[in-house]
Parts: structure tokens; sequence; C-alpha cells
């Protein structure tokens, strides 16, 4: 079993040995959020995420889980994203039984940088796998309160390719057209871009469609390459 205190502790320990104060005051503000920042960009990161994913790797699902957790728990903003590494990193416990918690890490984390980490490479994951069992949940974010949870039914499919359910995409987005937040505007052109790399004549009837109801700035987003 990991030892969840030497975890913490030397990620702590090894993010701070390289903390850099005039890049933590730049990164805290280009991200908009008084979290505390230790300035250690993702070069910086890499080797203290290989460390941690070889030397504490989980042995259950429940180790995997207490682990993300400790890491999300920690102060500063770096450490969340060793939370998000380490939980893409042991693939194998990316699944259904743990999109609670990855519910939990995008409406904790409710900024663009941790949704979309998790959106894309966990939530993304967990969907393309099992989208029999997963579809539901989705629907279901799409008409959430949360913001970010809205965000997060929208981009999951980021990357799936020729592996997306473009009826599922194009029912996530419809309800949010003509939502005025930037982040749903900005996934909805995002999603529909992403996706006519692979079906272009799918996302041009989908865009032609429903123009009326799209902002500018999804449609600019999602005709981009067309």
């Amino acid at each position: 079993m990991p030892d969840i205190k030497a975890l913490t502790a030397i990620a702590a320990d090894r993010l701070a040995a390289v903390a850099d104060a005039d890049k933590a005051v730049a990164m805290a503000a280009y991200m908009k959020t008084d979290m505390a920042f230790y300035g250690v960009q993702k070069a910086g990161r890499t080797p203290v995420m290989r460390e941690i994913g070889r030397d504490f790797p989980p042995a259950t699902n429940e180790e995997y889980r207490e682990a993300v957790r400790a890491l999300w728990a920690l102060p500063h903003r770096e450490e969340k994203y060793l939370a998000l590494g380490y939980a893409r990193k042991f693939g194998d416990y990316v699944t259904g039984r743990n999109l609670d918690l990855y519910r939990r890490l995008i409406t904790e984390g409710a900024w663009w940088d941790l949704v979309d980490e998790t959106a894309v490479h966990l939530v993304g994951h967990v969907l393309r796998g099992r989208r029999d069992r997963t579809s539901s949940t989705i629907r279901s974010w799409n008409e959430d309160p949360d913001l970010w949870l809205r965000r997060t039914s929208i981009i999951c499919q980021v990357g799936h390719k020729e592996d997306t359910d473009r009826h599922l995409l194009f029912a996530m987005c419809t309800p949010r057209l003509e939502e005025k937040d930037f982040f749903i505007r900005k996934a909805i052109g995002w999603a529909l871009r992403d996706y006519a790399k692979t079906d272009p004549a799918a996302v041009r009837g989908y865009v032609t469609a429903h123009r009326a109801a799209m902002s500018g700035l999804s449609y600019r987003e999602a005709t981009k390459h067309l």
C-alpha cells in the first residue's frame, strides 16, 4: 500500500526544492487565481511525477483513490496537477468506479486547467471504454447547475476521433448553444472543431443547421478548419 504521508511529503518537498517565486506570481496571474503556486512549470514537474508514480503505485482501486485525494488536498496548484497526473498514469483504475472522484475534481477544480485535464483524459477515457454505462452520466452532467460539469459533458470526447459518438456530441452541444458563458461557448467550438478533423461533413451540417442559435465564438471555433 502506498505510504500516503510519504507520497505527499515527497511531492511537496520535490516541488519546493525547485520553486521559483517570480514564476509563481506569473503563473497565478495567468490562471487568475489566488491559489498558491510553487512556480514549477511542466518540465520541472515531470521528474516529480515520474518519481511518485514509480515509488508509490496503487495496488487497489481504493489505494488509487486515496493517493489522488491526498495529492489533491495539498495547497499548491502544482500538487493538484500531480494529482491529475497520478490519476492518469494508472490507467487500469480510470474506470466508471471512479467517476464520482473525477466529478469531485471537476467541481472543486472549477477552472479550465484542472477541469479540462480531468474531462478529456479521465472522464473521456472512461466514456470511450464503456459508452453504454457512462453516457447517461454525461447526459446528466449536461443539465447540471455546475458550469464545469456542463463543460465536461461537451468536451469529454475531444481526441476520440473515429470512436466519437457524434449523436452524443451534438446532443451535448445543442441544449447549451444559447448559453452566454465564455467557457461553454468555447467548449462547443473546441469539441466541434476537434471532431471536424474526423468528419467535416457532419460538423458542417450541424453548424449550418444550428447557425442561428450558435454564438459567434462557438461558430468561429467550430469552423476554423472547415
